[in-house]
């Protein structure tokens, strides 16, 4: 068994190497000649063949035939590719474009429409100068709907200034209302009006919180004119017994955190178990 990898090879003493000539004979199912090859390439578009109906779809992979044409487009050679049809074997021909850097097919299939093409798509045989018109022409409606932006532009504007004229006429009068006085000045008083009504307010509350059912006022113990009782605590909402017994009632008892023993149950008698009496 010989040596997979070989570092030197044997050459027989009667080795020529001019009489070895490099030649490249065609396979059978090519056609002769240098500028055809097989490679292995994906459908550049989808297609629609135009024997059976069958689709092709973009990414689709052949073992393509690749000529090379004489067509040139200025230094640039253009490469023609033969495949055929998945489902009826025929043959469909596609050539590259490199003026529109694209694909051009050339027959056995329909190229199917595409959107981002519609518009971009130069027609077969136009000359410079319809060329030329056209793009004229195409300018002319770009400029007409930049026209009309500017237009819509200038209408949100008026509309924005016009929004801050009203703003400042309402501020205006406004003030006007106000007496002439600045702004501050207004404000300023209506936040003090604001504060003195709070005050107002608490006020008011506060002397319903220290006044009886009857509408007398509370008062505190000692407060009296010197008729109260004996041990100095004065009268209590004119005598109103309920306001004596409540400033009089002792004060609430502190709670305590002990911890407090559970007695256990006799869950013998539950169950019927009698214990004798012990002895001693």
């Amino acid at each position: 068994m010989s040596e997979r990898k070989v570092l030197t090879k044997y050459y027989p003493p009667d080795f020529d190497p001019s009489k070895i000539t490099r030649t490249r004979a065609p396979r059978s199912d090519t056609p002769a000649g240098p500028k055809v090859q097989t490679v292995r390439l994906m459908a550049p578009f989808s297609m629609k063949c135009t024997s059976c109906g069958e689709y092709i779809y973009k990414g689709r992979k052949f073992n393509a035939r690749k000529e090379t044409t004489e067509e040139k487009y200025y230094s640039i050679s253009i490469f023609r590719f033969y495949i055929r049809c998945t489902r009826c074997s025929a043959e469909i021909t596609f050539k590259t474009d490199p003026k529109g850097m694209d694909y051009t097919c050339e027959r056995g299939a329909k190229r199917n429409f595409e959107v981002w093409r519609a518009g971009g798509e130069t027609p077969a045989g136009e000359t410079d100068e319809e060329r030329l018109d056209r793009l004229e022409v195409e300018m002319g409606e770009k400029s007409a709907m930049e026209e009309l932006e500017a237009k819509v532009l200038d209408a949100k504007q008026e509309m924005a200034i016009a929004d801050a004229l009203d703003e400042i006429r309402t501020r205006n009068a406004r003030n006007e209302r106000a007496g002439g006085k600045e702004v501050g000045d207004v404000v300023q008083e209506e936040i003090d009006g604001e504060r003195r009504r709070v005050e107002r307010e608490d006020e008011e509350m506060a002397r319903r919180a220290f006044m009886t059912e009857t509408g007398e006022r509370v008062r505190r113990i000692g407060e009296g004119d010197g008729d109260g009782d004996e041990d100095g605590l004065g009268t209590v909402g004119g005598g109103d017994t309920a306001a004596v017994a409540a400033a009089l009632m002792p004060p609430p008892p502190v709670p305590e955190f002990k911890r407090v023993v559970k007695k256990k149950k006799d869950l013998g008698a539950a169950l019927g178990i009698k214990r004798k009496p012990a002895l001693v």
